[in-house]
């Protein structure tokens, strides 16, 4: 909670230096990233109001189906997998995995993921090729720092002079953390006005997903006639999702999402206010002083506002002017990564906007511990036990980052004794997918996925992870965690010794009892048609579990064979993969649980722990030198 308060006192610091601005100065700044247009919704496609519906299964069904891919298509995908000349180190597992387009469409996203595939990658390979000859040239100079991803971006005075909206370009997508922050003040006739957090079309869409809409109504709407926040999703295959309003027609409804209420319960309740307010838009700016009994909401028109999204574990968390408001979760298949633009319309008077904590990479040229971060080539004399493939989407560069410098430097991953490889899928930005290779040549511990990252296709890597450690190199073991865990590297092989069992084994946080979501607007929302029964077999929690060898290799090999299930949720995946297996006769499973695999933070004692932020692994990694022991960062 501290980083989140100090988040809120950065933006009443920037609110003041705004506010200033906008009194005394009153200069434009502008900004590479930022363009101004006149933002016309498509009524027909995404209407600022819409009907409450919640589709039935068998609907939501029918929009995820998609086709095979086929006809100009297969020119595009066909180049994923035609020889290159270019490095493969990042590419070991890239032209084992071809036959994922041939059953692309068992997943959601999946066909749209290898068709969008093609097309970064022909963008990126034209991008090395360059720098091949501008290397060639002596002219290592990067294009400006135009080509970088930025971490900050901002406009003052954002509204044009012509009253047009306002779009924001995200180049590089947005990351845990990472904030939005509007400035402004309601005005106009109605005082209402929409943020909207798009993505980029799919091949063939002429819209963008709107990852989050908000949607401020100061004068209600067909459902009431007080003020109200509506947010929701859309895209073109599913339309709008289930709107969440705040105030809520069921306050019995009100989730949490990130511990945090989906509507703060003081929106909407009556309340003493004492006002001591000046409105911006009255030519007689003296002060009203008087006490009165109102409904509280946040937007008042007439009134300067500073609201903030920020990014958190699950979804997207809005203050104003510090306090927390609303929550969203993020929906199935739209996730913060394909934030490509900002756009705000209606009755807003945009005073300024900003964008900070953007993912950014960083240049190796002042990278002081460069040669210490490098993973140590793998070598056929050198028998592993321990492969630990590290799930990681293209732009979070900070996390990797992280990892690379705390439990990437236990003695066993130096010394060769284990292995550790981020599986990282491609992203819509050419900038971002540049980083990322750079990245790559860099360090030589990222392994590309041909396709564009979903997370619905997260199972993809698990796969990639087990013929990595089972056909890239050898392996006795095989684990797989996630960029936001630390992982005691040294208990994980002391537990693996201990145990003394190499075949059919699966260590973790183990759960042999636990239901399909069948919530569609849950991001781990299961149809019936995905999985038909009632309970999962026994699976172990992703951030962190193992598998023997023998396992691996099954797995690998059923995929090869065509005969291997594909699930969306990567370590339910896995234990339905074990079942199989033990069906066919193939694997005696040996199910090993292990509570200080945590799941859901830290706790001391941890061998695993999940959602630690970068600065969190360094506290964590500082402790663990100062004392040899597993102890939590209880500052954070």
């Amino acid at each position: 909670m501290k980083r989140f308060y100090g988040g809120l006192l950065v933006a009443s610091m920037f609110m003041f230096l705004t506010v200033y601005r906008y009194v005394d100065l009153k200069t434009p700044v502008e900004k590479p990233y930022i363009t101004a247009s006149v933002i016309t919704p498509n009524t027909t496609t995404l209407p600022l109001e819409w009907l409450w519906i919640t589709l039935p299964d068998f609907m939501n069904e029918a929009r995820n189906t998609q086709e095979a891919i086929s006809g100009d298509d297969i020119t595009t995908v066909s180049g994923l997998f035609a020889e290159q000349n270019v490095s493969q180190e990042p590419l070991l597992t890239w032209n084992r995995l071809e036959s994922l387009v041939d059953n692309a469409q068992s997943l959601v996203n999946g066909v749209d993921a290898i068709k969008e595939a093609g097309i970064v990658w022909e963008s990126l390979l034209s991008a090395v090729e360059a720098k091949k000859l501008s290397d060639a040239n002596e002219n290592q100079t990067r294009k400006g720092n135009e080509e970088l991803c930025p971490q900050f971006l901002s406009k003052m005075n954002a509204t044009e002079a012509d009253g047009s909206s306002l779009k924001l370009k995200i180049p590089c997508g947005l990351t845990q953390g990472s904030s939005v922050t509007v400035i402004g003040i309601p005005d106009g006739l109605l005082g209402s006005f929409r943020i909207d957090l798009t993505g980029q079309p799919l091949p063939g869409e002429p819209d963008p997903p709107i990852i989050v809409h908000y949607n401020v109504r100061l004068l209600g709407d067909k459902s009431t006639e007080d003020p109200v926040i509506v947010q929701n999703s859309w895209t073109a295959s599913r339309d709008w999702g289930a709107e969440e309003r705040c105030p809520n027609l069921d306050p019995d409804l009100n989730k949490k999402v990130d511990d945090l209420d989906q509507c703060d319960k003081v929106v909407g309740r009556e309340v003493n206010r004492t006002s001591s307010s000046t409105s911006f838009l009255q030519s007689n700016t003296s002060k009203e002083e008087a006490s009165k009994r109102e409904r509280y909401f946040p937007f008042k028109q007439g009134f300067l506002s500073v609201a903030t999204l920020r990014v958190g574990t699950e979804g997207m968390q809005m203050t104003v002017d510090g306090k927390h408001i609303t929550s969203f979760a993020f929906r199935d298949t739209l996730e913060p990564w394909l934030v490509s633009e900002v756009r705000i319309s209606g009755d807003l008077k945009l005073i300024s906007i900003l964008a900070s904590g953007l993912p950014t990479s960083e240049e190796s040229d002042h990278v002081v511990d460069l040669e210490a971060l490098k993973a140590p080539p793998l070598s056929p004399l050198r028998p592993l036990d321990l492969v630990i493939g590290v799930f990681s989407t293209a732009n979070n560069f900070k996390r990797r980052m992280a990892v690379r410098r705390t439990w990437m430097q236990y003695d066993d991953v130096r010394s060769g004794r284990a292995a550790v490889r981020f599986f990282v899928g491609l992203h819509k930005s050419p900038i971002v997918n540049q980083e990322l290779w750079n990245e790559a040549r860099t360090y030589g511990d990222v392994q590309l996925m041909p396709f564009v990252d979903y997370y619905s296709l997260i199972s993809w890597k698990t796969l990639a992870i087990c013929i990595f450690g089972t056909e890239v190199d050898s392996a006795k073991f095989i684990m797989k965690t996630d960029d936001d865990a630390f992982v005691r590297v040294d208990e994980v092989l002391l537990s693996l010794s201990m145990i003394n069992n190499t075949r059919g084994l699966i260590y973790g946080l183990i759960n042999s009892d636990s239901q399909p979501i069948r919530n569609p607007e849950s991001k781990w929302y299961i149809s019936y048609q995905e999985w038909p029964e009632e309970k999962y077999p026994p699976w172990a929690h992703g951030p962190g579990y193992i598998v023997s060898r023998d396992i691996a290799e099954s797995v690998a090999k059923l995929f090869k064979e065509g005969n291997l299930k594909m699930f969306k949720l990567e370590d339910v995946a896995m234990g339905i993969w074990i079942a199989d297996l033990e069906k066919r006769g193939l694997v005696e499973p040996h199910y090993e649980n292990d509570g200080r695999i945590i799941s859901d933070g830290c706790k001391d004692g941890y061998v695993v722990a999940h959602y630690q932020s970068p600065a969190e692994m360094t506290c964590l990694w500082r402790k663990y030198q100062e004392t040899k022991r597993s102890l939590c960062c209880r500052d954070w």
